[in-house]
This record gives structure tokens, C-alpha cells and sequence, in this order.
């Protein structure tokens, strides 16, 4: 399928009229939370106002840290996303009680995106879903979704709602690894559900790929850069590399504000 050209660098949260940044910040694997806190506080002073987390991510300390954050740039600076893990969607109950968990690890009464970290095997995905918009209904977060849901689970998701929306799903995505763009992503654009890309940078390996570096050369510009900008140039997608790193993070930021040509665009196609 081949994708128009998006050139926003703020992209439409499903199908609600808000608009989030096309490039924020994920939590997963920190090593070093001082020097993670800075980079955080820097990507939000620099208008990556999106900060991914989980309660999974060393067993909430990523949550916390974000809570750390948010109470150093306000709230009304960042729209933070977190997941709660599978074994709490068997029931309504038991996903409230995790999102009230994850809220306190946070700090906040309320949370801007919740989402099912993945599919809970053997439970109904209209099951799911229901203990999902039990959170929403208790106004814990403002908006629901889904990540690691494959293109049939994530359309059973969404017809699967009875008040809400679902408005993201989360999913590995990078010009290295670019499965989504078979099915997932062409429904995605069809239903107006947000993409949001985890490990979009392959753990460094695209700072190194031969090809997009030698794009990169062209418009000034780091394979990093090509990169995230190859993925944000989608229609309904955003991506969340994560850095622990400032002058990583002001990197990112240079990713925003162009486009790579059509023809570029193709040549990344077909690594």
C-alpha cells in the first residue's frame, strides 16, 4: 500500500479532535533515573510532550519517575501513556484496581492513556475491552487502547466498545521492522486509530545503518533523524524512542519539522 504524506508534526488522537506530538519519549529499560529524569524534563522543554510508561517497566519505578517528571513541568506540559498488564483484564474490578495502582505510582488521579500492554490469551477480546472502559468510566483515564494487538484483534477491539474509543494501539514499528505496513497499519488509517511506535530506533541500529545515513547526508540530517522522520511522515503515526540521554533527546527534536521526499521514503520501503 503505498501512504500519503503526512506532514504534521501534531497527529490526531483517534478519532477525538485532540492532537498529541508526533515524537515523545518511552521508559523502558532505564538504567540510570537521574540522568532519565533530566532527558525527560528536557524532551518536555522542547515540545516532545508525549512520555510512554508501564507498570511492568522495573516493577513501576518507570511510573514513578514519570510522576517526577510531570511534577517538575505540569501536567498540562505532557500527555502520559501507561499499561497495565493482561492478567488484570479477566475483570472490570481487577483493571480498576491496577489503574488506581499505576495512578498512585504516578501521582495523578488521572492518567491521559491506558492501554492492555498486550492480548490476555484465552480471554475474549470483548471481555477485555469492557474491563478496559471500566477504567475510563471511573475517570482514571481519559482515553483507552491497545498495544502488541494484531490488525484482526485490533478491529474485534473496536467494535468491541460500547462508550469509548479505542484510540491507540502500540506496536513494535521502525524502518528496519516494518511489518505493521502489510494490514495493521493500512486499518489503522481506515478506523482513525492512532499508532504508536515502540522501539523505532532498533536499539541503535538504525545510527549505524549504512543507507539511512547516507539519506541522512542529503538534508543534514542523523540516520536517527531519517528514521523517526521515515516513520512520523505515516498517516496516525507517532513514535516513542527512548533515551536516557539529553543530547539524544535534542536529537529527536531534529527529527520534526520536514519531511523526507517520496522518492527517500521508497528507498527506506525496500530495506
Amino acid at each position: 500500500m503505498r501512504f500519503p504524506i503526512d506532514f504534521d508534526d501534531m497527529k490526531p488522537l483517534g478519532n477525538t479532535g485532540e492532537k498529541i506530538p508526533a515524537i515523545g519519549v518511552g521508559t523502558w529499560a532505564i538504567r540510570d533515573y537521574g540522568r532519565a529524569e533530566e532527558a525527560l524534563v528536557r524532551a518536555v522543554e522542547i515540545g516532545l510532550g508525549m512520555i510512554d510508561t508501564a507498570e511492568m517497566y522495573d516493577g513501576g519505578r518507570a511510573e514513578e519517575l514519570v510522576g517526577r517528571v510531570v511534577r517538575r513541568v505540569g501536567k498540562d506540559r505532557v500527555f502520559i501513556t501507561t499499561k497495565l498488564l493482561p492478567k488484570h483484564f479477566s475483570s472490570p474490578d481487577e483493571a480498576v484496581r491496577a489503574a488506581q495502582a499505576s495512578l498512585r505510582r504516578l501521582g495523578l488521579s488521572t492518567v491521559d492513556l491506558i492501554l492492555i500492554h498486550w492480548p490476555k490469551f484465552l480471554t475474549p477480546i470483548e471481555k477485555q475491552v469492557a474491563a478496559l472502559e471500566a477504567i475510563a468510566e471511573r475517570g482514571y483515564a481519559r482515553y483507552i487502547g491497545v498495544s502488541n494487538f494484531d490488525a484482526r484483534k485490533m478491529v474485534k477491539a473496536i467494535y468491541a466498545v460500547k462508550k469509548h474509543e479505542i484510540v491507540v494501539n502500540q506496536v513494535k514499528y521502525s524502518p528496519l521492522d516494518k511489518a505493521i505496513e502489510e494490514s495493521l497499519l493500512p486499518q489503522a488509517i481506515k478506523h482513525g486509530v492512532t499508532i504508536q511506535a515502540y522501539t523505532p530506533l532498533e536499539k541503535g541500529a538504525v545510527a549505524r545503518h549504512k543507507a539511512l545515513i547516507r539519506i541522512g547526508r542529503k538534508y543534514g540530517k542523523s540516520g536517527v533523524q531519517v528514521a523517526l522522520n521515515y516513520l512520523i511522515s505515516r498517516p496516525r503515526v507517532v513514535a516513542i524512542p527512548k533515551s536516557e540521554r539529553v543530547e539524544r533527546i535534542e536529537e529527536f527534536r531534529g527529527a520534526l519539522g520536514w519531511r523526507l521526499s517520496e522518492e527517500d521514503i521508497r528507498l527506506i520501503e525496500k530495506l
